[in-house]
């Protein structure tokens, strides 16, 4: 396994923050002494969540915990307090990096730790020890319902993908990465901090709205496009409808994109006209695919080894072959597990198309997802196995879940939610009488909100007609047959999406 600090020694400087730069000395000072509290006021192996906007003293915080092998839990800040604590019980942490003591009291952690340095530590009541051998990370998923799965991965995973990458991207001499996303998504988190340490590269990490980005789903781009500037950013990870944002602010060729060599795209697919369009205005942009359970990247388009409309060829580290249903299925380089299962069973079904001659170690991934190889070896994404929708922002939601709070409001007889590789989400809804006022409809759709994180969250909503059996919508019980009732739907749902803007 590569080590950082030989990366950032040979660059001078590693990070950049709003406060400053860190040396490559003080980088590793600050995790050198942060490793020693962390020894000396927890049990070894120890699981610490981290709830902090970005900023080098997250990234000193993260390293200091690989090396005091103890395990890191990143909480997303567009969680739920509920799906916080949610997070923290399952991994049993006891400790928590967190620059605000009211939220670390919230959480059950109000005894400050002495000697931490950076983002205060606070310590909380001891819980058994959950998470197995050789798990340093635990990144909980956006939650396709209330209760986000805990994806366990070891350090070695994550510094291999990250050394892949850097190889990878070596021919473009990216000298100085922006931290976009922010660092408790896996993919800015191990693509983004940990490629750019071992490519030498400084990492350039502010606090989000320096760079444009709020919540799940809030994105200034022309403050972004002005930070790529002034930071004089040479590679970026986006989001699909981050991209979207950002070509339509950008002049043809602008010069706020003069200093990028690379931009990486993914979280949800692309539409191929939007990396026309990014790449027309200057945009040296490249898409890619992957998801948690393989710490983040499995294939990715590149220079000289591109093709647009795919996710790319799947990486040295990867096999990723298609079953017999469809489904991608990935070998080489997956998760230890879930949090609380013993293990991940290997996916079944037969092989119709393969990037690997052999079976990896450890069986296949079964991703959920539906594609094609093509005779050259770039993979494709043609949609999703079952009904979790991504939005644009990267976002992972289970349309039953906001369904089941509008269906539970006493107004609403059927809601129908969309939003897969859309900016938000829309609701068709059938009233559970004609005479349902539209104001009594509005304020379900507000109380269903209110219990939910923004990303899943219905933005906008109309009327339908009942869903059933007579027109195919519907089965003979009453469950929704969603591609028929979308498709049924489909101009009022466009209208919703005609004029789209982040943020709204």
């Amino acid at each position: 396994m590569r080590n950082w600090r030989e990366g950032v020694a040979a660059a001078g400087v590693a990070l950049a923050g709003a406060e400053g730069e860190w040396s490559a000395d003080k980088l590793a000072r600050r995790v050198d002494v942060l490793a020693q509290v962390l020894r000396a006021s927890f049990r070894p192996g120890a699981a610490l969540g981290i709830l902090a906007d970005n900023g080098p003293d997250w990234i000193a915080a993260d390293l200091a915990a690989q090396q005091a092998e103890m395990t890191l839990v990143p909480l997303p800040s567009f969680f739920t307090p509920a799906q916080w604590r949610h997070a923290l019980a399952t991994a049993g942490v006891e400790g928590l990096f967190c620059r605000s003591a009211e939220h670390a009291g919230m959480l059950g952690f109000g005894r400050p730790v002495a000697g931490a340095t950076g983002l205060a530590l606070y310590a909380g009541p001891a819980p058994a020890m959950v998470v197995p051998p050789g798990v340093q990370k635990v990144t909980f998923t956006s939650g396709t319902t209330a209760q986000p799965k805990g994806v366990c991965l070891s350090a070695g995973q994550q510094w291999e993908l990250a050394a892949v990458l850097a190889d990878a991207l070596a021919g473009l001499q990216v000298r100085r990465h922006l931290n976009l996303l922010p660092l408790s998504v896996l993919l800015e988190n191990i693509a983004g901090v940990y490629t750019a340490l071992l490519s030498g590269a400084v990492n350039v990490c502010l606090p989000l709205a320096q760079t444009g980005l709020s919540g799940a789903a809030r994105f200034d781009p022309v403050t972004c496009l002005e930070t790529i500037a002034r930071e004089r950013a040479e590679s970026v990870i986006l989001l699909p409808q981050m991209l979207l944002a950002l070509v339509a602010a950008a002049a043809p060729h602008d010069a706020r994109l003069r200093t990028l060599k690379f931009i990486a795209v993914g979280g949800a697919k692309t539409p191929p006209a939007l990396i026309a369009a990014a790449r027309a205005k200057g945009f040296p942009v490249y898409e890619g695919y992957g998801l948690s359970e393989c710490g983040s990247v499995v294939a990715l388009n590149l220079p000289g080894q591109d093709r647009p409309g795919s996710a790319g060829r799947p990486l040295p580290n990867r096999a990723v072959r298609i079953a017999a249903d469809g489904e991608i299925e990935v070998g080489g380089g997956a998760m230890v597990g879930y949090l609380g299962a013993a293990d991940v069973p290997a996916a079944s079904g037969a092989s119709v198309a393969s990037a690997a001659s052999a079976a990896p170690a450890g069986g296949w991934l079964g991703t959920g997802d539906l594609g094609h190889l093509d005779a050259d070896g770039y993979l494709h994404i043609d949609g999703r196995k079952k009904n979790v929708l991504v939005t644009a922002f990267g976002r992972n939601v289970s349309p039953e879940w906001p369904e089941a709070l509008l269906l539970g409001s006493g107004v609403v007889a059927q809601a129908l939610v969309v939003g897969d590789a859309r900016p938000f989400l829309v609701a068709a809804i059938v009233p559970l009488r004609a005479d349902v006022p539209d104001a009594a409809i509005e304020a379900a759709v507000a109380a269903a909100n209110r219990a939910l994180p923004d990303y899943a969250r219905v933005q906008a909503w109309f009327r339908s007609a009942p869903f059933g059996e007579a027109d195919g919508t519907a089965t003979a019980n009453g469950r929704l047959r969603r591609d028929a009732a979308a498709a049924r739907c489909a101009a009022s749902i466009e209208r919703l999406y005609r004029t789209p803007t982040i943020g709204d």
